[in-house]
């Protein structure tokens, strides 16, 4: 079936314009009166040609005078504006991802070649190369949180962040670490998107008192707005536990990073765990003109060849 599909793609399966086929009953009335059973016919000699025998002449005849006929109609047929469905599109499933990065003090202690928040960054800058055509954006946080990057396609805006949010220049009310109220805001900032799925990627070195027993109301908040939470504990430290019920309870997870070298493979294996989807979208109708064209000049060459000389005696 798909095979057939294929060898009759040029056939139209609607036309824009169809009260124009209504046009199609004069090729149809010049096509049958042109073949319509003729009497005899009687050669004069200043015909200057020689009579003509048998009923293959008159049928070789007959075809030549049609042509104007089938070019008539192939006019008709173009002028219906012949459609075709086209072949169903895949189409990007997007994501909206809110990163929510730690600016808190602890975060300038040293880290591989830099401090944490420089091996944050680098990973993150790596991890939007996973994710084109996905909407990120880019919260800071520590005692409060700023929204700093809204949620966009043009990752340029989160790449070019890093200087402006150093822990060693952040302002003074950034200096803690609430990660509840962090998470929270990102889950607002989330559910004003309409379209794709949700994911929250919380990049931390520390724990947080205000998710003490708040665990599972934050994790319903979550699963109630369809945001997945995946948190990278950057540092020797284990993630908190009422961290892991959250990440667990909204389908994410959590992960420790003890050295430079984990960071980058965690985010990777985030990357994995929440692939892009993609969906085929629906066929839309397209101008189909090509197997008409390809006739109507068949159509006029076959009548310019006919004009040197095929024609009958006009008596």
């Amino acid at each position: 079936m798909n095979l057939l599909k294929q060898a009759l793609w040029f056939i139209p399966t609607s036309f824009s314009n169809a009260w124009w086929l209504l046009a199609l009953v004069f090729p149809f009335a010049m096509l049958f009166w042109i073949w319509r059973p003729k009497p005899a016919r009687l050669v004069l000699p200043y015909d200057h040609g020689p009579a003509g025998r048998g009923s293959a002449w008159r049928v070789f005849l007959d075809m030549a005078n049609s042509l104007p006929a089938l070019l008539l109609a192939v006019a008709v047929l173009l002028l219906a504006g012949p459609q075709q469905f086209g072949e169903p599109k895949e189409k990007r499933s997007l994501t909206n991802i809110e990163i929510c990065l730690d600016v808190s003090g602890s975060m300038t202690a040293e880290f591989g070649d830099g401090n944490r928040y420089d091996a944050a960054m680098k990973a993150i800058d790596q991890f939007l190369t996973y994710r084109k055509g996905d909407a990120c954006g880019l919260t800071f946080f520590g005692s409060d949180f700023i929204h700093w990057c809204p949620l966009t396609t043009d990752m340029s805006a989160i790449r070019c962040s890093p200087p402006f949010m150093r822990p060693e220049s952040a302002p003074p009310h950034m200096g803690g670490t609430l990660i509840g109220k962090a998470i929270k805001a990102c889950r607002l900032k989330l559910e004003e998107r309409q379209e794709g799925d949700k994911m929250i990627l919380l990049i931390t070195d520390g724990a947080s008192f205000d998710l003490n027993g708040n665990e599972t109301a934050i994790s319903k908040e979550m699963m109630d707005a369809g945001v997945k939470v995946f948190a990278v504990i950057i540092g020797e430290d284990q993630a908190q536990e009422e961290l892991r019920t959250i990440t667990h309870m909204t389908g994410g997870e959590s992960f420790e990073a003890g050295d430079i070298n984990a960071v980058a493979e965690i985010f990777k294996r985030i990357d994995l765990m929440k692939p892009a989807r993609v969906e085929k979208t629906i066929p839309e109708l397209a101008d189909n003109f090509t197997l008409l064209c390809m006739m109507g000049l068949v159509f006029l060459s076959g009548m310019t060849l006919a004009a040197f000389g095929l024609r009958t005696a006009p008596w």
